[in-house]
């Protein structure tokens, strides 16, 4: 409510009613809710004219984490582990929702295979972290936790590595802990096989599960989604009885699932697409994109392009998988809970280890957003 812009019919009774006390009970012009409604200190003078067409506002106020402001709102963004304390309530017609959105930290690339034998793989690309949204409201002052979940480091053996969780936790008005799951890492290529003879599933690693599961090494499936509000599938690696074509899938992302086996491929399998959605994206950056997957001598999958399409770039941080016979894979960025590039095949042992290597996965993030003007 505003009271009263002009004229002499303001009372001290609409003063007290605007600040949520009752009609007809006790209060004075030097109570400190009313001298609120006009920023007046403590014993400061004021006449009832300054209060016409004012209206009573408090707005969230809140520290921790990176602030910025944008339009009516302030956004605060967690790069690392940290506490969001909520120091003053709402009152008046100012909104009491924060929106938030937390990502869990990037699967790693699945490793490339071991220096010898004549059926090797590429890696698997790493799973982006999980992808949540939501928002709550402020009913009063406290601490929430924030943990930012870390990007699986660089995988150079057989195993699969994933990012761990980030968490928005409870308080002032959180009912609930609000956990994003951490990436699955790419399965990783492997076995001393004769190329006569094509080997089983088993030989080569899935993609483990997470908050988007990470691509499959060769013709192994990738991991599963532990949640459908979080992200996607990994995909299945290439099934190619040709071991120049022999490819990791592409890691899930938030928006797809990574690609998955198509015969006779001329570059590696794409990571799934990540999102920018949520109110609490404070820059509108595309994240949670997964890792595409290793290749022999072909191109590696692109990260965060999904589909069959021979991208030209990677997308939503995600890393690109490696090539045996060509350039190592690339890491997920900082912050943005995307997957790592699958390595590239070692065929023969021909190659370096740094071109057989997984690459890390992008950290996590959490991000929230308020009101503080505009009401």
């Amino acid at each position: 409510m505003v009271l009263p812009s002009s004229g002499n019919s303001i009372s001290l009774d609409q003063m007290h009613v605007e600040v949520g006390g009752t009609t007809g009970t006790t209060c004075s012009l030097n109570d400190s809710d009313i001298r609120s409604i006009i920023d007046k200190g403590d014993g400061a003078s004021s006449s009832f004219q300054e209060f016409l067409g004012q209206a009573f506002l408090k707005y969230i106020q809140a520290t921790g984490g990176t602030p910025t402001v944008s339009g009516n709102y302030t956004y605060r963004y967690f790069t690392s582990s940290g506490t969001l304390q909520i120091t003053q309530t709402p009152a008046g017609s100012a909104s009491a929702t924060v929106d938030y959105i937390v990502i869990g930290g990037g699967g790693a690339g699945g490793w490339g295979g071991p220096e010898s034998g004549t059926w090797v793989t590429g890696g698997g690309g790493g799973g982006a972290g999980g992808y949540i949204t939501g928002s709550f409201n402020v009913s009063s002052t406290g601490s929430l936790t924030v943990t930012v979940g870390g990007g699986a480091s660089s995988n150079n053996n057989a195993g699969n590595k994933s990012g761990t969780q980030s968490r928005l936790g409870a308080g002032a008005g959180n009912s609930s802990n609000r956990n994003a799951t951490g990436g699955g890492g790419g399965g990783g290529g492997g076995g001393s096989v004769s190329q006569s003879a094509q080997p089983a599933n088993s030989t080569f690693q899935q993609g483990s599960n997470g908050g988007s599961g990470g691509g499959g090494a060769a013709q192994a499936f990738g991991g599963e989604r532990t949640s459908s509000s979080q992200g996607k599938d990994g995909g299945r690696g290439n099934v190619s009885p040709n071991m120049y074509q022999r490819g990791g899938g592409g890691g899930g992302g938030k928006g797809s699932v990574g690609a998955s086996a198509k015969d006779n491929n001329s570059h590696g399998l794409n990571g799934g697409t990540g999102s920018s959605t949520g109110n609490a994206n404070y820059n509108n950056q595309v994240r949670g994109a997964g890792g595409g997957g290793g290749m022999w001598n072909q191109n590696g999958g692109y990260g965060g392009r999904a589909g069959s399409s021979n991208a030209t770039s990677n997308a939503g941080g995600a890393g690109r998988g490696g090539r045996g016979n060509g350039s190592a894979a690339t890491t997920g960025a900082a912050n943005r809970g995307s997957g790592g590039g699958g390595g590239g095949s070692g065929k023969f042992g021909e190659q370096p280890a740094s071109r057989r290597r997984g690459a890390a996965g992008g950290s996590g993030i959490v991000m929230v957003r308020y009101q503080t003007s505009g009401a």
